[in-house]
């Protein structure tokens, strides 16, 4: 049975993104209704090194399952045998990042630049299939270097065994702008048997029920609007349900789940870490509240968790909420 073909209703993901998408966040986003997730992207050659801070980005929660581990890399055999690496996190499914639009990854053959060659991403999905019963899924973007060619690797990634393709509508150079382009989603599940799943611009209830209309995509993963607002997963999941919409959070929920938010990214990191961390989800949940300026310039300096609770107590008092 394949994990993302449901015959009830659209599934919700959450997307995987370097240094946001660890354990904490991954399991707050499941409890406000994502149907899962994917950790961050993990190097397979470190994992073949036995990198210690490589294995530290995999373990996997029980309350969050289903869960992938995403993998990234270029050279089949080297990505083959880091799913052996994995196996004892228990990973739900392996994922396999061929959208990754960084200068750094794409400099190295990774990430989008695998789009480059559809031969190559047939072989890479071909191998890992190949070492692992679990399913395999691969993420794509829209193309790179001006050729909008997620069709044709998308096909080759089917051809290789791949159980599912999400597809980011937009290109490598475009990044994160302009607006996605849904049109191309639409094109690979056309060509392909297997389920597509539509990333790009999933911000809203509104646009999760767009983009599964345009698309006809088995369900929607939601990457940066979910950054400080894993409140959305539940107003998606509602609309997806067709049930009414739940009330927007106030501000003190907004800051009583990034208390929760941080508390467990330092149960997990360290206070150091995790505060270091918080640094950048604080600035997010901060986002659009009175005073917002300031409060997120003094985040920009958080060290310990009593001076989490001083950011926090401020933020409810300057909202007139406190």
């Amino acid at each position: 049975m394949n994990l993302f073909l449901t015959d009830d209703k659209p599934l919700l993901l959450l997307a995987p993104m370097a240094g946001v998408t660890d354990l904490a966040f991954r399991r707050l986003c499941r409890s406000f209704g994502a149907d899962g997730g994917v950790t961050e992207m993990v190097s397979a050659k470190a994992l073949c090194f036995q990198d210690k801070k490589s294995h530290e980005l995999c373990p996997i929660a029980d309350e969050e399952r289903p869960c992938g581990l995403q993998l990234f890399g270029h050279e089949p055999e080297t990505l083959a045998a880091a799913v052996g690496h994995v196996a004892r996190h228990r990973p739900d499914w392996i994922d396999l990042n061929m959208g990754c639009p960084v200068h750094k990854v794409v400099s190295s053959g990774d990430g989008s630049a695998l789009m480059r060659s559809p031969a190559l991403i047939r072989e890479i999905v071909s191998a890992v299939s190949a070492a692992t019963p679990l399913p395999v899924t691969v993420k794509l973007r829209a193309g790179i270097g001006g050729v909008v060619n997620a069709v044709e690797c998308a096909v080759a990634a089917e051809e290789g065994g791949a159980d599912a393709i999400v597809v980011h509508g937009r290109t490598r150079e475009q990044m994160y702008a302009p607006s996605a382009d849904w049109e191309i989603i639409r094109r690979v599940r056309e060509a392909v048997s297997v389920p597509v799943i539509a990333n790009g611009d999933i911000d809203s209830p509104e646009a999760a029920l767009r983009a599964i209309e345009q698309t006809g995509a088995a369900g929607v993963m939601v990457g940066r609007a979910a950054m400080g607002n894993p409140f959305l997963f539940a107003a998606i999941r509602a609309a997806l349900d067709g049930r009414d919409l739940p009330p927007p959070p106030s501000v003190a929920e907004r800051l009583r789940v990034a208390r929760l938010h941080i508390r467990d990214l330092v149960a997990l990191k360290g206070e150091r870490r995790g505060m270091l961390q918080a640094r950048s989800h604080m600035g997010w949940y901060l986002k659009g509240m009175r005073g917002a300026a300031s409060l997120r310039e003094r985040s920009c300096h958080l060290t310990t968790l009593e001076g989490l609770e001083a950011l926090l107590e401020e933020a409810l008092l300057v909202s007139g909420e406190g």
